[in-house]
């Protein structure tokens, strides 16, 4: 989801769209390829350490964009595009998954 919503619209003007990879969508970027590369290790601190981090990312710098944007102009003459709610979307299902993966206890019976 945030490798999708990177590149996909951030904010929506009356005058046009502004993509996320013109700002803060590229640092969500780097953070989602990162979180892949977390999903295909096998150690489970360091996969833990990487979805943390692309959580932090991606819930954080949409919020700073929207929060950035209320302090320039308030709510008038813009609105969330999909790319900016898609990336806090995943950033949410990447905190998610990075609790579950701090929380789970590995099963030391099947070690041996």
């Amino acid at each position: 989801m945030v490798l999708f919503g990177s590149f996909l619209p951030w904010v929506d003007t009356a005058a046009g769209s502004v993509s996320g990879a013109r700002g803060a969508g590229l640092w969500t970027f780097y953070a989602a390829t990162l979180g892949l590369a977390g999903a295909l290790v096998s150690n489970r601190r360091l996969a833990t350490l990487q979805a943390g981090l692309l959580a932090l990312a991606a819930t954080g710098l949409p919020v700073w964009q929207v929060v950035h944007l209320l302090n320039l102009v308030g709510r008038d003459g813009w609105v969330p595009g999909p790319g900016l709610v898609l990336t806090f979307g995943g950033g949410v299902l990447a905190a998610k998954a990075c609790y579950s993966l701090w929380r789970e206890r590995p099963d030391r019976s099947a070690a041996g």
